[in-house]
């Protein structure tokens, strides 16, 4: 650790401690930095995107600039693990399926294909023997078998990288909420918070989810096109006698199904006899004044569970739910950039993770730290993810098929 410091001077400040404010923590900690993770709330609390039982990882994108990231993260989960001792990553493959003309998931082949992703497309035969009869997908659709899929178990993952940034002589507080962030002369950026405390950091990295609009606006008056959706986990019960058939171990996969909506699902692993499926969306929310809940069950999901699952499992209703945020920006891509401005490269932010990103939080960490430290980011292409992009079109990066997140409409 480098010494000559007061206890409130630090090389680097991180703000926010979900996912990847924690792995940021991690990688700048083991690099030797003198860093400070900063938590509004509790450490591991649920108000955010980072708590939970279960995320998925898969390398199967339509968009081809995520592949890298995904694939440098299966490496690092793996690295983090052995550094801590115990798992947070549980391997599965990923099948992916949909109507045989829907262009993301036509997107996703091509992704394959381009990065010498081993991948099997399926007919409707094909699916109901490869799963021994547990899947069945319309006779139109096809699906696509890969074997880089995988469950991540967030609050686990996030709680390692936690400890072990703290392993590596970081310091972690929580119950601080910034409230600005200013330069200050020769000392830095001087970080203030609603309690009085005040830092000194040469450095800042801020990854606070769905509150960064608020906190980039308070910071330097930028508005971020990031919108916080609250959305609702479904767990269903297997039916007697199925519950072996659609646990993790047993050749089932973690799965994504394209089209209206755009659903995605795990085995059975956290809650033995459930298994997770849920739209991938949600509605609009204040992350200070949030509904929680009641999250509604479109009848299109419990059509597609019973008719996906043949029956095996009870689509009446959920045996239970779960709320989370997902932070959207309009294409759905991340924000990962310099604050710019007054700042310079003085301030990273890492944000807008959409709903997906949880599973690229390794590599997301290495990139913040990177950019924290030597202003760039080795061997990534992050154009896909300015924050210029916006002023040059309000919706993002083009893209040549439809959203995969749905914006519901609250009837509340």
């Amino acid at each position: 650790m480098n010494m000559g410091y007061s206890d409130n001077e630090f090389d680097v400040i991180v703000v926010g401690a979900g996912v990847m404010g924690s792995s940021t923590a991690y990688q700048l900690a083991k690099r030797g930095q003198k860093t400070l993770l900063l938590e509004q709330f509790d450490f591991l609390h649920h108000r955010g995107s980072s708590h939970g039982e279960s995320r998925t990882i898969r390398a199967t994108y339509p968009e081809d600039y995520y592949y890298g990231l995904v694939d440098e993260s299966y490496r690092l989960w793996e690295q983090a693990q052995s550094e801590i001792g115990f798992k947070v990553y549980f391997k599965a493959q990923q099948f992916d399926m949909g109507p045989s003309d829907a262009k993301s998931l036509l997107s996703v082949i091509s992704t394959c294909r381009k990065n010498g992703i081993p991948y099997q497309v399926l007919d409707h035969r094909q699916v109901a023997e490869r799963f021994s009869g547990r899947i069945d997908i319309p006779e139109d659709w096809i699906g696509v078998s890969c074997e880089l899929g995988g469950i991540i178990k967030p609050t686990k993952a996030v709680s390692m990288f936690q400890m072990l940034a703290f392993k590596n002589g970081a310091c972690l507080k929580d119950n601080i909420k910034v409230v600005s962030i200013n330069k200050d002369g020769d000392r830095g950026l001087k970080v203030a918070a609603s309690n009085g405390e005040i830092f000194w950091g040469k450095k800042c990295v801020v990854t606070v989810g769905g509150w960064m609009r608020n906190l980039v606006k308070m910071v330097c008056g930028i508005e971020l096109p990031i919108q916080p959706l609250e959305t609702n986990v479904c767990y269903w019960r297997i039916k007697d006698g199925h519950e072996v058939e659609y646990a993790i171990g047993n050749d089932f996969p973690t799965f994504a199904s394209y089209g209206h909506p755009y659903i995605y699902g795990t085995p059975s692993l956290e809650y033995p006899g459930l298994i997770k499926v849920a739209v991938h969306g949600g509605y609009q929310c204040n992350p200070d004044k949030r509904p929680w809940g009641p999250g509604l069950v479109p009848d299109s999901l419990k059509q597609w569970v019973e008719q996906r699952f043949k029956g095996k499992v009870d689509s009446s209703k959920p045996a239970m739910t779960q709320l989370c945020v997902y932070s959207m920006t309009p294409d759905e891509d991340f924000v990962i950039d310099f604050l710019g401005g007054e700042f310079g490269k003085d301030v990273v932010i890492g944000g807008g993770f959409s709903g997906h990103g949880f599973k690229m939080s390794p590599a997301i960490g290495r990139i913040l730290a990177d950019l924290a430290l030597i202003g760039e980011a080795k061997g990534v292409e992050l154009k896909q993810f300015r924050i210029a992009r916006f002023e040059e079109n309000p919706r993002g990066n083009i893209k040549e098929y439809e959203d995969q997140v749905e914006l519901l409409k609250s009837t509340l």
